[in-house]
């Protein structure tokens, strides 16, 4: 079952295993690697790092950047810095990857789950809306949760494997509340909508350079924000927040030690030189897949009007879960990597008393969705 799928996707890559996303490293790399330890500077201080969000700003607009250890570390000081704490909530998504999740716990506060759009796999503006019409009330400008008493700080809506989520819709909502919009883009870098990079619509936004993203640093991290302001609160913040000094060691408020290495920014500054030519390529393998899959009546997924994703994973949706099962045994078995999507968070121990809303989407949507290998330079 699957052997003309499975034949399709071996045609697009060399003979033998074929992984999910595999990095790719054709450029500067090596170049920077070598710039990089002969300056003995591989540490927190050095020229990539300052390069690195120099490029970040001029690739999404933001006005500031900055640098963080991983995408999850970003997502954490960036909900951090406009005071979610224990005792608030901070709404997102439970079709995610966990350390959407984990860093709102980190801060102490809770995470409550609204559901998604069946096309954008993202956080629907009418589950959102539905959710705090019903439950929420406004008062002295903070959004208060009627049922647990508590404040409603912070929403967390995320980029599903590179394509846009409803994120104009959801801001506007949001500001109707008096909710704070961190956007999680770690995995829509190259991703728009409109004439806008994702990651720019909210208060805060991030982006993950782990070793299976289209870019990567090995890890790496970022959080941009056009509050200029609020980024030198974050520098200061993910820096251990050590006031500046020739010599002294002195921090007056807590700290992070969040800061991205030298010898990381060295490499992500070579693999963000690539970014163009990797997202065309990726275009031209989601754009063969598209026909193809349209040919065997099977539903790929593909970037909704007026957006452009950057496809860094594609994404098929299949019938049924006993489908997607029988999908990832024939395809695993030869060869090819593919993998379903994330676990519900609400199923996860540790999110499963959270305040109880439908998402019937979502639970579709995770019976149902498995990636393709998607590496970044296909060869066709």
């Amino acid at each position: 079952m699957f052997k003309n799928v499975i034949e399709h996707i071996k045609s697009h890559f060399p003979k033998g295993f074929i992984p999910l996303h595999a990095p790719v490293f054709v450029g500067n790399e090596k170049k920077y690697l070598n710039e990089c330890i002969d300056s003995t500077f591989v540490s927190s201080v050095g020229k990539f790092v300052d390069r690195f969000e120099v490029d970040m700003k001029a690739i999404t607009g933001a006005k500031s950047v900055v640098a963080t250890m991983n995408g999850t570390a970003a997502l954490h000081i960036a909900l951090h810095v406009l005071g979610v704490g224990v005792e608030d909530e901070v709404i997102t998504q439970p079709l995610t990857f966990v350390a959407t999740c984990n860093a709102i716990k980190y801060t102490g506060a809770t995470p409550i789950f609204v559901d998604v759009d069946l096309d954008t796999m993202g956080m629907s503006p009418k589950s959102l809306s539905a959710f705090l019409e019903q439950n929420c009330e406004l008062k002295k400008g903070q959004c208060f949760n009627k049922t647990t008493g508590k404040i409603i700080k912070a929403c967390v809506p995320m980029h599903t494997f590179g394509f846009p989520c409803a994120i104009q819709e959801i801001v506007a909502i949001c500001n109707v509340w008096n909710i704070e919009v961190v956007e999680d883009a770690a995995e829509s870098l190259g991703s728009w909508v409109g004439n806008q990079h994702t990651g720019t619509f909210g208060k805060v936004g991030i982006f993950s350079f782990n070793g299976n993203k289209i870019v990567t640093a090995g890890g790496g991290g970022c959080v941009v924000t056009d509050d200029v302001e609020l980024g030198k609160k974050l520098k200061h913040l993910t820096t251990t927040a050590k006031e500046p000094h020739a010599w002294a060691y002195r921090h007056e408020v807590l700290g992070f030690n969040y800061r991205m290495p030298n010898i990381n920014a060295a490499l992500i500054c070579a693999q963000l030189e690539c970014l163009p030519q990797f997202l065309e390529q990726k275009r031209i393998l989601a754009t063969a897949y598209k026909a193809f899959f349209e040919t065997q009546e099977m539903s790929f997924k593909w970037e909704q009007e007026g957006t452009k994703a950057n496809f860094w994973l594609n994404t098929l949706l299949l019938k049924d879960a006993a489908e997607k099962t029988t999908f990832l045994e024939a395809t695993n078995k030869n060869g090819v990597m593919t993998r379903p999507i994330w676990d519900l968070m609400t199923s996860l121990p540790m999110y499963q008393n959270t305040l109880n809303v439908s998402i019937p989407n979502a639970a579709y949507l995770a019976d149902r969705i498995v990636n393709i290998p998607s590496s970044v330079v296909p060869i066709t």
